[in-house]
């Protein structure tokens, strides 16, 4: 850490065994009190600096003694224990201290926007306009570095253990069919553009078309799409393609990795991950991507009210697939109060137009509801026995069509969790890191604003399940996919798939299946015909997996410069307005008239 600089150790390093000394450290003043002693913090850590008070050092008292927080400082000094009884166990150096002997002010500090403690709450705005001392913040020190270390272990196993080829491929591409909205970047080729990639996917496609057999990327990626908490316009994945593999070698594969690369003070992972179809995750937890870390499954209790007379369930079951789910709450009537259970119905009727009925079992064992009334002794009894139901327990009804059902109550799932956690009940357990694949998800699904129309479920590459292949061209509604997501406590952290390397099949699917042009994608179609090997791959989502290690409420803790939530840089105050004479060579106008006036203003 100290070679071919001036500072002969950092501040996060010294200890009793380094006494008697001569030492030269540089960092940032944190405290200083009375013109007595003061705190020099580093990347590394904080050590105590005692001031001298004798005449010969008078100069260095009152050049430290004034030197404002935040400044940067040179100090020699030599290493002493501290007095007896002074010894602070909460700091490494605790033990030491360094009696200054010379001093430096090597860059005065300004008024600060704000104190540079992990304790004292700022902003976020204001953290993001002045990233640069954020950064300064033990909290994002330890983030970075702890991601620049597993990236590194990343890079060991691939590339060193398993003879991954590290390959960077090209930043300014073209148009992709489907998935999220790209980036535009104008050419000096009138009227065309080129389109920032959202993934390498086709070039690591193009890339086992080429022989390379196996390909790694630490791949910067690009959305046009808002912020939210684990999303930013520019983001970065572990891009992963292999030649002549299977589902089950690249799970194998990456459960490796990430055993391989994880932080060893988090623990040690399980492996192999457990699975989990697509239809079961939805049936189970309402969702593609489950927190396994606490129960509170959905249950179908379908069979035990089709026999009643009751109009809305025999309504909902008259669906093609209708269905009546219940998600039981433990201890919900202790831990909720009346405003969450309507704050929870009004969630489901609004985010998902469902109707939830609530069911609560009362200290005698009978059952409160107006599904009650519906119910005979025996039936509620049946009630309590498929849901085991005990006292003080609530549980939430939900009737209607199946995926609208299991959707509504898995939101509910989670909000409840929230709800109870707040109540005081640990669900959740944040040191917990439970791990899950889920496959056969469907290879198409219908679009939202045409049901008729069909859209690729993650990308027109992925290749259909092996024994539904014949359904592509008979009845693709129906067809699995050869696509695996991994999840990590309830947020999707990776997700790949088994490619299509038939150029006839992948035509297929472009054209008769998408109806997308399929001269768009001509390069790859044409590749596809000059022996294309059998090939699969995944992306691990860098900022994601990072941010659940350290447990960081969003991403935008785990990156060095990220984004507002708007997706602005408020330090650099990008994007910005250019003048129009710099637009002239891309053939653009800006039609709307406020920014040629904004322009020149600036």
């Amino acid at each position: 850490l100290n070679s071919f600089i001036a500072r002969t150790n950092t501040c996060g390093e010294l200890r009793s065994a380094h006494v008697g000394q001569e030492v030269t450290l540089y960092g940032w003043v944190q405290y200083q009190r009375q013109g007595l002693f003061l705190v020099l913090r580093d990347f590394q850590g904080l050590t105590q600096i005692i001031i001298p008070q004798d005449e010969a050092h008078s100069h260095v008292k009152k050049l430290l003694s004034n030197a404002p927080v935040e400044s940067v400082v040179r100090v020699t000094g030599i290493v002493s224990p501290r007095p007896p009884g002074q010894e602070n166990p909460k700091m490494p150096t605790g033990d030491i201290e360094v009696k200054a002997e010379t001093a430096e002010i090597l860059n005065s500090c300004k008024k600060l926007p704000f104190e540079i403690k992990d304790f004292i709450k700022k902003s976020e705005a204001l953290r993001m306009q002045y990233r640069y001392l954020d950064l300064r913040s033990f909290q994002l020190q330890r983030n970075l570095r702890l991601r620049s270390q597993t990236v590194m272990r990343m890079r060991e196993y691939l590339c060193n253990l398993h003879g991954f080829v590290d390959v960077e491929t090209p930043t300014l591409f073209k148009r992709t069919p489907g998935g999220a909205k790209e980036f535009l970047v104008p050419s000096r080729e009138a009227g065309k553009f080129y389109s920032l990639p959202q993934s390498p996917q086709q070039f690591k496609q193009l890339l086992m078309v080429g022989g390379l057999d196996r390909y790694f990327q630490v791949a910067r990626c690009y959305r046009d799409e808002g912020s939210r908490p684990d999303r930013q316009p520019e983001f970065t994945q572990i891009d992963i393609e292999m030649s002549f593999v299977d589902q089950a070698g690249i799970q194998r594969l990456i459960e490796g990795l990430l055993q391989y690369s994880w932080p060893k003070e988090k623990g040690f992972i399980t492996t192999p991950f457990p699975s989990m179809t697509y239809e079961e995750a939805l049936a189970h937890y309402g969702t593609d991507k489950p927190d396994t870390r606490f129960e509170m499954k959905i249950v179908d209790i379908s069979d035990l009210l089709r026999r009643l007379d009751i109009q809305f369930v025999q309504n909902a079951l008259s669906y093609p697939r209708g269905t009546v789910k219940s998600i039981c709450i433990p201890q919900g009537v202790r831990y909720l109060k009346n405003k969450d259970l309507e704050s929870l119905k009004e969630s489901a009727k609004s985010q998902f137009n469902q109707e939830i009925m609530e069911v609560i079992c009362k200290p005698d064992g009978s059952l409160k509801s107006l599904l009650t009334k519906f119910l005979g002794e025996e039936q509620q009894s049946e009630l309590v026995r498929a849901l085991n139901m005990q006292v003080d327990d609530v549980v939430l009804v939900a009737a209607g069509e199946h995926k609208q059902v299991c959707s509504a109550l898995g939101s509910l799932r989670l909000e409840i969790a929230d709800l109870l956690e707040a109540a005081g009940l640990l669900l959740r357990d944040p040191a917990a890191f439970h791990f899950l694949w889920v496959v056969d998800f469907p290879l198409f699904l219908p679009k939202e604003e045409n049901p008729t129309e069909l859209e690729s479920a993650h990308h027109p590459f992925t290749a259909p399940h092996p024994s539904d292949t014949s359904l592509l061209y008979s009845d693709p509604t129906k067809v699995r996919s050869q696509h695996y997501d991994l999840v990590l406590n309830g947020n999707e952290v990776g997700g790949g798939s088994i490619r299509i390397h038939s150029a006839e099949q992948q035509r297929f699917v472009l054209e008769k299946v998408l109806k997308e042009d399929s001269e768009v994608l001509s390069h790859l179609l044409e590749a596809l015909e000059f022996g294309a090997p059998p090939h699969g791959g995944i992306a691990l989502g860098l900022d994601r997996l990072i941010s659940l290690i350290v447990d960081a409420p969003s991403i935008r803790d785990v990156i060095a410069f990220p984004k507002s939530f708007r997706g602005r840089d408020l330090m650099s105050n990008a994007p910005d307005y250019v003048m129009p004479e710099e637009l002239e060579p891309y053939h653009i106008q800006v039609s709307w008239p406020l920014a040629e006036k904004e322009a020149k203003k600036s």
